[in-house]
């Protein structure tokens, strides 16, 4: 298992990564993000590629650049605190720098299949700096 902390992509992507390691095939699509490089998105993204979160169940490749892909727009900057190679997934947490000053953490489940992504799972839920004072809990809403 390889791991990685505290390293900052700012949006370096290209084909070079392409033949990469799991790691750098993971790091290379946030980069497209950063670069807002929709052609290198597209060749890391296999044709039957899945992307899950909270608000999204198994969204298509063409549905997940419809929908997700806008975002790249606002992002600057991908802050890595955790990266780790597991078989054929990457395990990633990021904090996120987008327009406005605004940033939140993330972590990615990342499925590789030769040097290609063919599933991402999205795991979110907090702002940085935390909504919630140091030492408590927000009951949750409703």
């Amino acid at each position: 298992m390889t791991k990685m902390a505290d390293e900052r992509f700012d949006g370096q992507a290209s084909a070079k990564h392409l033949m990469a390691s799991k790691l750098e095939t993971a790091k290379a699509i946030f980069g497209a993000y950063v670069a807002k490089d929709r052609k290198t998105a597209e060749a890391l993204l296999t044709e039957d590629f899945r992307f899950t979160s909270p608000l999204d169940n198994a969204l298509d490749r063409r549905t997940y650049f419809e929908i997700c892909w806008p975002n790249s727009q606002s992002t600057e900057r991908f802050d890595f605190k955790h990266m780790a190679e597991v078989g054929d997934r990457v395990y990633v947490t990021y904090e996120a720098s987008v327009g406005g000053g605004r940033r939140f953490r993330n972590t990615e489940i990342l499925t590789i299949r030769g040097n290609q992504i063919a599933g991402v799972e999205v795991y979110f839920g907090w702002n940085v700096p935390h909504d919630v004072p140091a030492g408590t809990h927000r009951a949750r809403e409703g």
